[in-house]
């Protein structure tokens, strides 16, 4: 058995006194045992605030009232889901529709955010496997994943004999010694040795075949909203163990058959409410003030609420708000620190109903490098219901449009005029087509991982032993990323919450936090 992590136990391996259902092929897949305690509350349940209601605030407020606590759960927004939140809009065609910020991929080895989605639907009925992930340069050159081996090292060999960006030449020139940190990430070691390094001075370092960087890493590293030049190395590595050597679910994912709401927050919702969690929306949690003890008043809408702890998960915007506006909380170091996080640059998506389809052949989601700005298209008839039954009614197609890591000072109604142009490249039938309806949503809410920043990051536990963060945003020193990293902070807050008051929390999963054999780990020993 290893170390502990946010107090949680490590094994690599299922067994009958640790059993959980491991939801997942990759036997190397490790299970976090929290620690041990009684199995709820009897009496004297605590009161606890959660503050956020999106991944990590949802998955925190599961695990708390699944074991008994009393749960108020404050979302400033109208509905939940945070960054995966929706709402509805009235076309100009007369169609009510779900309008959201855009596209998520659940990937399989998303363990634990998939493990809170059970909870609605213990077969993940609400999720719909997409059979191909292409990726797509404007020079012509084209990726796909779907016939790439899934259990490495054959999926990165795999990837790289049957990408077209990758030729002897290319291979031959590449640093192999440099390379070879990838072949045992570990966390956090890797922040130490990589944080003050840029994605793509990593990728440079080790001369990695120009085209296969804007093809393939640069379309990932955008994921995280930023530049690959402002995007810590240690993040693009831990992504690339996350999802080619370091775990054999591959690279294929699932997405929501239906629109965020309806597919996974009203169920879920129902769910919390029936453990007594009270969802009080569309109410901005103002300060908190620290209670002699443990514990926090919350102000929340003008009212103020006495609670035994508190989960702040929140956004960076939302999170420095509330610590500025809590001059006690926690010390002074942990505001500072908080007050020192960055916001990657604006997004943009980009949603067009359109009066005629793209044709059949068209995948439903593509990856994009050289379009400009855009990242990536997506065709949403091609898996979402709502947008399915639009197509059919209509005769036509929803298409949307993404584009990370915006220039701050852009002409918005330029940026969108040139992201649908853009498009038109791509897919030429949808230059002919009349717009029925758009929508276009600009944000700069996401997290910001820029060389140098790991310090600054909050983790799990805080200063004070009544509050605890969760949120992509987080350090959990587990490989996670994006929508699993809020998941798996949010649980590891209630974990942490709940041991100090012996409860036992929940189990985890993660990949393994190490190269995944001997012979791995030996090659990367050399570097």
């Amino acid at each position: 058995m290893t170390s502990t992590t946010e107090g949680a136990e490590v094994t690599p391996r299922r067994t009958p006194e640790n059993a959980a259902p491991r939801r997942g092929r990759d036997r190397q897949a490790e299970i976090l045992r929290p620690a041990a305690g009684r199995p709820r509350f009897t009496t004297d349940a605590p009161r606890v605030a959660v503050v956020g209601g999106g991944i990590a605030g949802l998955a925190a407020a599961t695990g708390l009232a699944e074991r008994g606590a009393r749960v108020t759960l404050y979302e400033s927004e109208g509905t939940l889901g945070g960054r995966l939140a929706g709402w509805p809009v009235d076309l100009d065609d007369g169609s009510r529709v779900t309008m959201s910020r855009g596209f998520h991929a659940f990937f399989r080895q998303y363990y634990n955010l998939r493990g809170l989605l059970r909870r609605a639907d213990g077969g993940l009925g609400m999720l719909t496997a997409v059979p191909d992930y292409p990726l797509q340069h404007s020079a012509g050159l084209r990726d796909s994943f779907a016939k790439v081996p899934r259990t490495p090292p054959w999926s990165a060999a795999g990837f790289a004999a049957l990408s077209p960006t990758f030729g002897f030449r290319d291979l031959a020139r590449m640093d192999p010694r440099a390379a070879l940190p990838l072949l045992d990430v570990r966390v956090p070691d890797v922040y130490t040795a990589l944080d003050r390094v840029s994605a793509h001075d990593f990728l440079t370092g080790i001369r990695f075949p120009e085209a296969a960087h804007h093809l393939a890493f640069e379309v990932f590293s955008r994921s995280f909203f930023a530049d690959p030049r402002e995007l810590s190395a240690a993040e693009l590595v831990l992504m690339f163990h996350i999802y080619f050597l370091g775990s054999s679910e591959g690279l294929l994912f699932d997405v929501p058959g239906e629109p965020f709401p309806q597919a996974l927050w009203d169920p879920l919702a129902a769910y919390l409410e029936g453990h007594g969690v009270r969802l009080r929306t569309a109410t901005p949690v103002e300060s908190l003030t620290p209670l002699e003890g443990g514990g926090h008043d919350v102000t929340a809408g003008g009212r103020t609420d006495r609670f035994d702890a508190t989960v702040l998960a929140l956004d960076t915007p939302g999170l420095r708000a509330v610590a500025a506006a809590s001059p006690e909380l926690a010390d002074p170091a942990w505001r500072d620190g908080v007050d020192r996080l960055r916001t990657a640059p604006p997004f943009l998506v980009s949603r067009l109903w359109l009066d005629r389809p793209v044709r059949p052949e068209r995948a439903g989601f593509l990856g994009t490098s050289g379009y400009a700005s855009l990242d990536n298209v997506s065709v949403l008839e091609r898996w979402e219901g709502e947008a399915a039954r639009w197509a059919a009614r209509t005769g036509g197609s929803v298409v949307e449009l993404h584009a990370y890591a915006q220039d701050p000072r852009a002409d918005r109604p330029d940026e969108q005029k040139r992201l649908i142009e853009q498009l038109h490249r791509i897919y030429p039938e949808t230059a002919g087509a009349r717009i029925v309806d758009q929508r276009h949503e600009w944000r700069a809410d996401c997290p910001l991982f820029p060389v140098g920043g790991y310090g600054d990051r909050p983790g799990v536990r805080t200063p004070d032993p009544t509050l605890v963060m969760a949120g992509d945003l987080v350090r959990t020193e587990l490989p996670v990323a994006l929508m699993e990293r809020a998941a798996t902070s949010g649980f590891l807050a209630a974990n942490a919450l709940l041991e100090r008051w012996g409860v036992r929390g929940q189990v985890l999963w993660t990949v393994p936090r190490r190269g995944r054999s001997r012979a791995m780990r030996l090659l990367a020993s050399l570097a």
